[in-house]
């Protein structure tokens, strides 16, 4: 019995530092563009690596062109891929809005 609970507590985890590598993966410093995965998640850590993310508005024109998607700044992915309208994020902080 005892060799049972360990072999599962073993598995339970392994299961979290794979789970903590892909978060640290995700988060690399490299520019590119990450998008959220299918399933997004339900509980994030409270921890601050700020993203800077991609957000459908939901606004769509007929007669002009105009935006419909923002930047916004989450602090971490995360809580970024937890927002549904989140369509991709990169990471660090997104810049000052540029006037047009």
């Amino acid at each position: 019995m005892k060799l049972i609970l360990g072999i599962l507590a073993l598995g339970l985890l392994s299961a979290c530092s794979s789970q903590t590598n892909k978060n640290d993966a995700e988060l690399s410093n490299t520019k590119t563009s990450n998008t959220c995965p299918e399933q997004r998640p339900q509980v994030c850590t409270m921890d601050y690596r700020p993203v800077c993310a991609t957000r459908d508005t939901g606004v769509r024109c007929v007669t002009a062109p105009c935006p419909s998607s923002e930047l916004k700044t989450y602090s971490n992915a995360c809580t970024a891929c937890a927002d549904p309208n989140v369509i991709s994020y990169t990471p660090d902080e997104c810049g000052p809005a540029v006037k047009q």
